[in-house]
């Protein structure tokens, strides 16, 4: 059995002009998400056996904030520049080369992939995955590049726990 972890990044700011996408910031509001749905995951489930984020700052720091209250190493914190993409396939790809290993994995990556990607591979239809959105994933397969049609078994967004 492998477990699939998908969070959303948290809720990121537009204030600052002449960034680049890649750099923008968390805002307050998104920081607040990120303790709130990782204290409440930590405490849900056994810590992931990897962390893996977009290389995205808005990804990073909610991958950061989760290793915290996971207390997760920051040292073994996976970023991957590839997961900054608007597609699944990236994160279809990362998934299938995740070492066997590792029964539990949690990405922290980007809107429409994972919109894609949580419906491709779940068993419950999700309309959209709101910022800092954890969805859980099932699957019955002993190697990564196996995944096929999985189980949701969690889908929980910060508008709920407030």
């Amino acid at each position: 059995m492998k477990t699939l972890y998908i969070v959303r990044h948290a809720k990121s700011s537009w204030e600052y002009s002449g960034i680049e996408d890649i750099d923008r910031p968390l805002k307050k509001r998104g920081i607040k998400d990120a303790y709130l749905m990782s204290k409440f995951l930590s405490k849900k489930v056994d810590r992931p056996d990897v962390f893996i984020s977009s290389s995205a700052n808005r990804a990073l720091h909610t991958a950061v904030i989760f290793c915290e209250n996971f207390e997760y190493p920051l040292a073994n914190l996976q970023i991957k520049r590839q997961l900054y993409s608007f597609s699944d396939g990236y994160l279809v790809k990362t998934v299938n080369a995740l070492d066997d290993g590792f029964n539990s994995a949690i990405i922290f990556s980007h809107d429409h992939g994972i919109n894609t990607f949580v419906n491709k591979f779940g068993n419950t239809p999700i309309a959209h995955v709101a910022t800092c959105g954890i969805i859980g994933l099932q699957f019955d397969e002993k190697h990564w590049k196996n995944i096929k049609k999985g189980k949701t078994f969690l889908s929980e967004f910060p508008k709920n726990h407030k």
